[in-house]
């Protein structure tokens, strides 16, 4: 049983993989056809870093995700703590409502942030490609830090006030020190997010800004380029290293 399990497992990863390390390795092939292998080369990764578009879109999506990361991980921090100082029924209602954006498809989303943006008449573009970013990275935070106040001993705060703190000392050098393994986390998780993104930052920019996902998408529907498997392996690559960085974070916290 044990070993059907594994074959099945094993079956499953391989459905899954093996396109992704034929991208990989079609990155390296010297010529231009998928059929054919013409020789190991780095040429596609030196076009991909001359292509000017690219460029941009790299810069693009490297300041929205650090951006976002930060701005998410400030108002989801101070969400998390106000969640945690409600009582049990507001504070599971406020949770059960964090968890919606979550659990939603990434196209609903999507398709009602443009909604909102072509109702209030806000031209969409880098500024608001940002903040469809920050909205869905925002829940993804507070789930972060919330298990961290819950371990929290909850006198500590009251007692700083007793002992003649003011609030919003209480606040930098008591709870944060104490949620900030969360508060990191969800910062990492947050930017690994958004610079993953793709089907929220293309109902809610404009064809003139365009980060890595959409540019690969439009590209794509013109034909696949070399480049694009340097570039579509590079974005792997960093993903798969953030993702590892928050699970080893979030399996050392838990321990």
């Amino acid at each position: 049983m044990k070993t059907l399990k594994r074959i099945y497992l094993g079956l499953i990863l391989l459905f899954l993989y093996i396109p992704i390390v034929v991208l990989i390795i079609q990155s390296f092939n010297a010529g231009e056809s998928r059929a054919k292998w013409e020789g190991f080369s780095l040429i596609w990764y030196g076009k991909l870093f001359d292509d000017p578009n690219i460029m941009n879109a790299l810069w693009i999506t490297v300041s929205i995700a650090v951006l976002a990361a930060l701005f998410s991980t400030v108002l989801g921090t101070l969400a998390a703590i106000g969640i945690h100082a409600m009582r049990k029924r507001p504070q599971a209602l406020m949770l059960t409502l964090n968890n919606i954006p979550m659990t939603m498809p990434d196209i609903v989303t999507g398709i009602s942030l443009m909604l909102l943006f072509i109702f209030t008449q806000v031209e969409r573009g880098y500024v608001t490609m940002l903040l469809a970013h920050i909205t869905f990275d925002v829940p993804y935070v507070i789930l972060s830090v919330m298990p961290k106040l819950q371990q929290m001993n909850k006198n500590s705060y009251e007692a700083a006030l007793d002992l003649g703190a003011t609030p919003m000392y209480a606040l930098f050098h008591v709870i944060l020190p104490e949620v900030m393994p969360g508060v990191i986390t969800g910062a990492m998780l947050a930017f690994t997010l958004s610079l993953d993104d793709f089907t929220i930052s293309y109902f809610t920019t404009s064809p003139l800004v365009q980060n890595l996902s959409t540019l690969i998408y439009s590209q794509a529907r013109k034909g696949i380029k070399p480049t694009m498997n340097a570039l579509s392996a590079l974005m792997f690559v960093v993903l798969l290293v953030l993702l590892l960085l928050v699970n080893k974070r979030t399996d050392s916290q838990e321990k």
